[in-house]
């Protein structure tokens, strides 16, 4: 395993433990992520694991760069690579419909296929969480079947709705709150993706996997989704 690290900050480090989004790589990106909190333990702020690499925010007051340095760099020369036993599997439903999807009907005429074609495509993959940005409770998911992968659209809309299940590239998302955005719009998840109120605060970790399921639009007001 290649591993870097470099400063970025006065209390942060970024760890790269490779150079692309894959099963081994995440597994690598997990177990160094839980490696890390033991060691540095209440010295640590925050660490986000990613793609390829573990951003590590640290207490500047409590250790020095340098010391820090070293007790990453063994925790993670010691760790033992291998998938992440918290890893759960988790089903998401969607209200696949052009008054939930505005992008569903043209990307399906743009893949060559019919909508529930599509859909069909979409539901049939377990999705792996790489990571989560953007916004809190952004979960980037890959990877979808290449016959419905799609670029982002030329002019971002100002307003995507909160649950919005899109498509950009090889990748797939939910959007966690109402935000500007310009991935491909296929439909809708009634649940909710970040409540700071609740525990866990985001369904979905890093390194899950994540199912999505079709609903009728019953169904999907009655577990509490909103059409606008």
């Amino acid at each position: 395993m290649t591993v870097k690290l470099h400063t970025v900050g006065e209390d942060a480090l970024m760890l790269y433990l490779g150079a692309s989004a894959d099963e081994q790589t995440l597994a690598r990106v997990q177990a160094a992520a839980a490696a890390i909190e033991h060691a540095l333990g209440s010295e640590l702020i925050d660490l986000v694991p990613s793609y390829a690499s573990v951003p590590i925010l640290y207490d500047p007051l409590r250790s020095e760069r340098l010391q820090i340095s070293r007790r990453v760099r063994a925790a993670v020369d010691a760790l033992q690579v291998q998938h992440a036993a918290t890893a759960r599997s988790v089903v998401l439903p969607v209200y696949y419909a052009a008054e939930s999807g505005a992008d569903l009907e043209s990307l399906a005429t743009r893949a060559g296929l019919s909508s529930d074609e599509l859909i069909a495509l979409h539901t049939a993959p377990a999705y792996r969480v790489y990571a989560i940005g953007f916004a809190p409770g952004f979960a980037y998911l890959g990877e979808v079947d290449e016959r419905i992968a799609a670029p982002r659209l030329a002019t971002p809309r100002a307003a995507v709705p909160r649950g919005s299940v899109a498509i950009a590239d090889r990748q797939t998302a939910v959007y966690p709150a109402e935000s500007p955005g310009g991935w491909n719009l296929i439909g809708r998840c009634p649940i909710p993706m970040f409540d700071p109120a609740a525990q866990p605060c985001m369904p979905v970790a890093v390194g899950d996997s994540v199912r999505f399921e079709a609903i009728d639009r019953e169904r999907y007001l009655a577990l509490g989704g909103e059409l606008s």
